[in-house]
């Protein structure tokens, strides 16, 4: 039953299209260099589980300033809106799933690694094949130690039954371990044929540990690793902002790694739900519409900043000969909510990085969520050469990405000359939050710089408490004691 999910994996159509082989068992798959290939092929398939995606929502902007519940008034009000005001708990709906999936994928990177070394085979290709799936490997965990820290770390296929939490310092060595082996063995991406374009390459795997670095406060690596990708010369990036996220720029010079799909309204059939969870309500009919930006990110731009409108969709707005009209429901039309001083604080709009052409939901099911981008790489460049007392070289990367921002208009977002540590430091983080607005950056960014407490106490945050999720009773029902929780949840 497991391998009959060996069908899909993430990248353009040749890479998606692979023949049922719903007769296999773990005792005879995988045996041949072609089972390699779909065993690899299949771990693919998690990334694009509408599941990946925090359990479905994008609760991570949602829990940032960036962004509200979305939708309509009442649409999840119970279980997404509980990250609004961080009012959620260890039994609500979604974590449970976003859990599931991570180990699922985890489960399948497992049987690649524990089987296909022996699999006679070209040595090189086999290597890759283990190398893609550790890359991978890691990718899931680094979601779960950022998002529930220790956790139980499962390197077989069958596990033991009773597995307690391993330390977050254990699954950082894994990580490390795994995109490292991932780096030796992958391929650049120009080294990647058409057909292949979407798998992992080495210069994702530097990218990753790079952010690995930076999350552990390991400037030194941090910087290490992300000059390594920006040394390699195979990225850049893309000449338009909005080209970074959207279909023109579909595993282009900006992408380091990509969530693959098509334009089907099925995951079965290679489309992708995270788009249509976050896309336009009503006129057109996008999505559900969940994820709205929030007038503190709107007004938090800099005077000019052409990123707004690359980030923001408001009603009325004309994309790809599409008028938005939006959704003409009184509840949603616009929702406006007054704050104690009368400030407008939601109106209707929607998520622009996410948007796809077209005027129909199964169009939206073929956008390409970047996981990691160039401009990201060049941020954390930047951050981490401030962090080592290097900052003209940081503002040589900050800048980079401020240059492309700008659009040739040159009366707006002038380079930066601060110098200070501690001036700078706080810039590239408004930075990276204009650049990387609505991608899932923003929360995770908050808590690994300390600033959480301060930005997201007025939204409910509670400091030792809301850095980390509450892993699911369920979860820990299943375990029969061995796993604990998290503390005050």
């Amino acid at each position: 039953m497991l391998f009959c999910m060996f069908i899909l994996i993430a990248g353009c159509t040749d890479f998606l299209q692979i023949d049922p082989q719903g007769d296999l068992t773990q005792a005879s798959f995988p045996t041949s260099s072609s089972d390699a290939l779909q065993a690899t092929n299949a771990v693919y398939a998690a990334v694009r589980n509408w599941y990946y995606n925090s359990g479905g929502y994008p609760i991570l902007d949602i829990m940032s300033d960036d962004a509200y519940k979305g939708s309509n008034t009442n649409d999840q009000l119970t279980t997404v809106g509980a990250y609004d005001n961080f009012t959620f708990n260890s039994t609500g709906d979604g974590l449970d799933r976003w859990w599931a999936t991570l180990y699922q994928g985890i489960r399948w990177a497992n049987v690649v690694i524990e089987k296909v070394p022996v699999i006679p085979m070209d040595t090189t290709l086999r290597n890759r094949y283990v190398g893609e799936v550790r890359f991978l490997r890691g990718l899931f965990y680094f979601d779960l130690v950022r998002a529930w820290g220790g956790v139980p770390e499962v390197t077989a296929s069958i596990p033991p039954l009773h597995l307690g939490r391993a330390t977050s310092d254990e699954i950082y060595s894994l990580i490390v371990s795994d995109l490292q082996y991932a780096e030796t063995h992958l391929t650049t991406k120009s080294e990647l044929i058409s057909s292949d374009m979407g798998r992992a390459t080495s210069g994702a795997a530097e990218a990753l540990l790079a952010k690995v670095y930076l999350f552990q406060k390991d400037f030194v690596n941090a910087e290490l690793y992300a000059l390594k990708v920006i040394q390699s010369n195979e990225y850049s990036l893309e000449p338009r902002f909005i080209d970074a996220n959207g279909v023109n720029g579909n595993n282009g010079v900006e992408s380091i790694f990509e969530v693959g799909a098509l334009g089907v309204e099925d995951y079965e059939g290679g489309g992708a739900q995270y788009a249509n969870t976050q896309g336009v309500r009503g006129s057109p009919n996008r999505g559900w519409g969940f994820n709205r930006p929030s007038i503190d990110l709107r007004k938090s731009f800099e005077p000019g900043d052409p990123r707004l409108k690359g980030t923001i969709i408001d009603l009325g707005d004309t994309l790809d000969g599409v008028l938005i009209i939006g959704d003409p429901d009184p509840a949603n039309d616009p929702v406006i909510k007054l704050n104690k001083n009368g400030d407008t604080i939601n109106i209707q709009c929607y998520n622009r990085k996410v948007w796809t052409p077209g005027n129909d939901t199964p169009t939206q099911w073929s956008h390409h969520r970047r996981l990691i981008r160039y401009a990201d790489v060049l941020l954390m460049a930047a951050e981490a050469m401030n962090e080592n007392g290097k900052p003209a070289d940081a503002l040589t990367y900050l800048n980079q990405v401020r240059k492309r921002a700008r659009g040739g208009n040159i009366s707006v977002l002038p380079d930066v000359t601060i110098t200070d540590k501690n001036l700078l430091r706080d810039k590239i983080l408004l930075e990276r939050r204009h650049e990387l607005a609505l991608e899932g950056e923003r929360f995770w960014d908050l808590v690994r710089t300390g600033n959480a407490a301060t930005v997201l106490g007025p939204l409910g945050f509670i400091p030792g408490k809301h850095e980390v999720l509450p892993i699911h009773q369920s979860e820990i029902d299943i375990s029969q004691g061995s796993l604990t929780q998290n503390p005050n949840y």
